[in-house]
């Protein structure tokens, strides 16, 4: 209990992007100690909430992800089966038809970050085969009781995201005492679970999941605590792009609508800290982060 509550305690420290701040992976160091990074989205799917059905041909995939590359995104995170509010799960197969030859052929043209957005640890297992670095697990390494070892036994970088429910359920009904100490809680058990499996702390990085079993009023109360909600010494990785609560806010009903309050985001985040974010458009957010960063 004494070392639960220290943890607890050192989670709730304001991040500091002064210190030293780096999230190994694959044998590789990210650092984020002075530049925030962006992770850039690659949906192969048919049903993507933004961009589903664009992307799903492999050569429209590689061509997305040359494009986010030349616009300076650091990592490509590619996901084979929508996470959506509603969507329904796909077979493991599935998802490794429509991700694995994309990695592939990513990694033979470029020796950056690629994540696999799954909860399947079999996808993570051809895809840490086929080359990624990241296995970025919306369930926070929980859905499929396999996936930890999977990590455990790979060198990988990992994404431990919090989400109430499952995608198909996720906004029916979120409910929270108290959100922001839910997502601190969670993290912190997963931190101490997962250390205990011989994973490196330093190979986790945490996401808060925003509009993952989130209402409204969750995301914004989640937002203005960021500093306070990954264990001390570990990235936050931060996704709100073109997000539906965007359009609450903002009545920005169009997709394309919410980029912009997307970077607006993306640099008030990082004026607080906050080194990665996972966004469609990779070039305007990245235009954000480093005009924050030359005002730093």
């Amino acid at each position: 209990m004494p070392t639960l509550f220290l943890v607890a305690s050192i989670s709730a420290r304001r991040l500091d992007s002064q210190q030293p701040m780096i999230w190994k992976t694959n044998g590789r160091n990210l650092d984020l100690s002075a530049q925030a990074q962006v992770m850039g989205i690659l949906n192969t799917t048919p049903d993507s909430f933004s961009d589903g059905g664009k992307f799903d041909a492999p050569a429209a995939a590689l061509g997305h992800a040359r494009q986010m590359i030349s616009e300076g995104a650091a990592i490509i995170d590619i996901g084979g089966e929508s996470t959506r509010p509603g969507a329904l799960a796909v077979s493991a197969e599935q998802e490794i038809r429509r991700t694995a030859a994309t990695i592939r052929a990513i990694r033979s043209e470029w020796d950056g970050l690629i994540s696999i957005d799954t909860t399947k640890s079999s996808v993570a297992r051809e895809a840490l085969a086929a080359g990624a670095d990241i296995v970025n697990d919306v369930s926070g390494l929980t859905a499929d009781p396999e996936m930890a070892a999977v990590c455990a036994a790979s060198d990988c970088g990992i994404v431990i995201m919090h989400m109430q429910g499952t995608p198909a359920d996720m906004q029916d009904t979120p409910t929270y005492s108290d959100v922001t100490e839910d997502v601190r809680r969670f993290f912190v058990d997963r931190l101490a679970y997962l250390t205990t499996l011989g994973i490196d702390p330093t190979r986790l990085c945490f996401d808060p999941g925003i509009g993952f079993g989130k209402t409204l009023e969750h995301n914004l109360a989640l937002l203005q605590q960021l500093p306070t909600l990954a264990p001390s010494g570990r990235p936050l990785l931060l996704g709100v792009s073109r997000k539906s609560f965007l359009a609450k806010i903002t009545a920005a009903a169009e997709l394309h609508e919410r980029d912009a309050p997307t970077a607006a985001l993306t640099a008030l985040a990082r004026s607080r800290g906050i080194m990665l974010h996972r966004v469609h458009d990779v070039k305007g957010n990245l235009a954000a982060l480093r005009a924050t960063e030359a005002l730093s």
